[in-house]
């Protein structure tokens, strides 16, 4: 699988992003999805997950804001970022991982993008 994120770019708090992923493999209705940011000195995080049998989770600290979807015809991955704070910059990362047990549970992320950067700035 292939993955390739666009859409970063420089926003000021309280503005909104949406990031792109793009997937060349054709099994892309097999997989679970998720988006992951890592910030400068931190570890790598997952803020958004979505699994092959559409349910989603977030991370505590973007809950609400942001929404997590996908077009099956275009075999891309989105992440819609609202409300952005400073403290969402950061390198930004989709991932795919099989899915098992009727799409209910995801497998490790085997699958990454090159990342796309996100700056928010107050």
């Amino acid at each position: 699988v292939h993955l390739v994120e666009s859409g970063g770019g420089s926003v000021q708090a309280g503005g909104s992003l949406r990031l792109s992923c793009a997937a060349s493999e054709s099994t892309y209705n097999n997989n679970c999805w998720g988006w992951y940011r890592q910030a400068p000195g931190e570890e790598r995080e997952r803020v958004a997950e979505l699994k092959k049998n559409e349910d989603t989770t977030y991370a505590d600290s973007v809950l609400g804001r942001f929404t997590i979807s996908k077009d099956t015809t275009e075999r891309t991955l989105y992440l819609q970022m609202n409300s952005l704070k400073p403290e969402d910059t950061g390198t930004y990362y989709c991932a795919a991982a099989p899915a098992y047990g009727l799409g209910r549970f995801c497998s490790a992320y085997n699958y990454w993008g090159q990342g796309t950067q996100v700056t928010v700035s107050s």
